[in-house]
């Protein structure tokens, strides 16, 4: 079982925080006039549920314990009247918090969404995406509940008890106190419940999220799962985790199947009171037959509110764990900032410096050191160097996916921490080795939601990368769903889209991160031909494990280790007979044998 984290330690030790909840009403705010009305109206279903024992109590004693029945009709029909008043208005009650909770819910939901949006990539590299998950889905869910069924509906149940307690003292004082000598077991059994349950919640709010997390990355992996004959072993893992959540789950049914049957049986026991003392009384003309009657109903409604409140505090600290949860994860800021004072660009020419470049992602062993290098505007550079050698970060870094730690970047002579994020991306134009396709159409891929390309200049990208082929013998051509992660596709045709798509961005700098790696020989040559035109004029950065394919580059740069050990052109390289000569050479002879 996974170590419990120390966000989920805090949360199962917290008891109710005002301040969360001051918080949460916050987006209650915008329907306040709507909450307002349903707190009149639950305090009117209140008062209408109070009428019903009082009439039967006027029922007996005036009329059916004196032999009249002429009164008896009207009651009646007033009692059903106060039901029907009764229904009406609960009805209208939950229909409108009901609907509140789920607009709360959704701006909730966007609000995360558009935050984990801007968060910085180095956040998604610490926290699972299950756990994102299970923020927006089940911890906003848990708040639903609270906003529908929660905070509301207390203060009617408020109302109905001081009402109870009201009718009961002004009806009877001597047996509204044997009723109340009850409560202090109530009291007790209740504080004891809330804190049982209280903890069993937030276990299984925390052990749901570890079984998201891992369902969403096996699910993402199932084709490794499978070729790796991995089932049986991710199957035991799975038990594992659901029975953890089972477990704390179970825990929660003991608990309430304990503290209802016991709340049963204090009802019974005040009930047994009230035949007994209020029996007596009625024998001796201290109190009416119709009085002992309404006493009995009333006691019957009085302990169902405190029920009720016990539930709900229950569910308002559920939503006390994940809202904590969820304002931890708002709350978390993003660790690329825009410049205080930031300097704003169009169009950038594309001029690229590192100037000193160290950086390391846990802050312990440097993925590079002191790296500093020059990229003209408009030319060709290309990256090489072994697996880990720093060459994907270098990308990363210049695309402000990660904040540099030490040494400047500059685009145009701009070091693009001061330019926003926006905009520099807006000039830069990744095509990744693993291409991520949307579930959606090939044109709503190529497009990326560029509301301004006409078709004709889709498939004119296309052409030009060789896709156009491939995508017209598609059942629906450019209409063509893709499916998740563009499934459907082959590795080398999810390529293609992809530099079209860069294409399509026209951009200022243009990455290839092995760009071509999943692309056969004779796509690879008519690829090369078509990027002779199609990276002139723009700065072009191209990273390569197949040397074949940057050959024609104005300067190769050689990475080893997070620093740059050679630099020059390809026939320069080749002359210089170091670690680049004996790359070619060992590709070379691959390539013979």
């Amino acid at each position: 079982m996974p170590p419990r984290t120390h966000e989920e330690e805090e949360i199962l030790l917290k008891a109710y925080d005002s301040r969360l909840a001051r918080r949460l009403l916050k987006y209650l705010t915008p329907y306040k006039l709507v909450v307002a009305l349903s707190v009149l109206l639950l305090l009117l279903v209140s008062a209408s549920e109070l009428v019903g024992p009082y009439l039967v109590k006027v029922g007996i004693d005036k009329y059916i314990s004196k032999g009249d029945s002429r009164g008896l009709p009207l009651l009646a029909a007033l009692y059903v009247f106060s039901l029907i008043v009764a229904f009406l208005l609960r009805y209208w009650q939950v229909y409108m918090m009901n609907k509140t909770g789920q607009q709360v819910m959704a701006d909730l939901r966007t609000e995360i969404f558009s935050h984990l949006q801007r968060l910085s990539i180095s956040f998604f590299d610490k926290n699972p995406v299950g756990r994102l998950l299970t923020r927006v889905t089940n911890d906003v869910e848990v708040l639903n509940e609270l906003v529908t069924s929660g905070v509301v509906a207390i203060f009617g149940d408020i109302f109905t008890l001081i009402g109870i307690a009201v009718v009961l003292v002004g009806m009877d004082l001597r047996l509204a106190l044997v009723v109340f000598t009850v409560i202090p077991f109530i009291f007790t059994g209740t504080m004891m419940f809330r804190k049982k349950v209280r903890i069993a919640y937030s276990m299984v709010r925390a052990r749901i999220a570890r079984l998201n997390a891992f369902l969403q990355e096996t699910l993402g992996g199932i084709r490794i799962v499978q070729a790796f004959v991995r089932e049986q072993r991710s199957m035991a893992q799975f038990d594992r985790l659901n029975a953890s959540h089972l477990e704390a789950y179970l825990k929660s049914v003991l608990y309430h199947s304990i503290f209802f049957p016991v709340m049963e049986l204090i009802g019974a026991a005040a009930i047994a009171l009230i035949v007994w003392y209020g029996g007596g009384r009625v024998m001796h003309g201290a109190l009416t037959i119709g009085a002992l009657v309404a006493f009995l109903q009333y006691t019957q409604r009085f302990f169902r509110p405190i029920s009720d409140l016990s539930e709900k505090y229950n569910t308002m600290q559920a939503a006390m764990a994940s809202a904590e949860r969820i304002f931890n994860l708002i709350d978390t800021e993003p660790e690329i900032k825009d410049a205080a004072c930031p300097i704003h660009v169009d169009r950038l020419k594309g001029k690229v410096e590192f100037d000193g470049v160290t950086f390391s992602y846990d802050r312990g062993e440097e993925v590079l050191k002191n790296v500093s290098f020059t990229v003209e505007e408009g030319e060709t550079l290309a990256i090489v160097g072994a697996t880990g050698a720093g060459k994907t970060t270098l990308m990363s870094l210049l695309s402000r996916f990660y904040e540099l730690q030490q040494g400047s970047i500059r685009v145009d002579g701009v070091d693009i921490r001061k330019i926003p994020e926006k905009e520099l991306r807006k000039n830069i134009a990744i095509v990744p080795q693993d291409v991520f396709l949307f579930s959606a159409t090939v044109e709503e891929n190529l497009g990326l939601g560029k509301t301004d390309l006409t078709r004709g200049q889709i498939v004119e990208a296309a052409r030009k990368v060789q896709a156009d082929e491939f995508i017209s013998r598609l059942p629906h051509g450019y209409n063509e769903e893709v499916g998740e992660r563009g499934i459907s596709l082959s590795a080398g045709q999810r390529q293609l889209i992809s530099f079209a798509r860069a294409l399509l961005h026209e951009p200022t700098i243009l990455i290839l991160d092995e760009a071509t790696s999943s692309v056969d020989p004779e796509t690879e040559r008519r690829i090369r031909e078509a990027l002779k035109s199609l990276l002139s004029g723009r700065t072009s950065i191209v990273i390569a494990h197949r040397l074949s394919t940057i050959r024609s580059a104005d300067r190769i740069i050689v990475l080893h280790k997070g620093s740059i050990k050679e630099e020059g052109t390809h026939e320069e390289l080749i002359e210089s007979g170091g670690i680049y000569s004996r790359l070619w050479e060992l590709q070379f002879a691959e390539q013979v044998s």
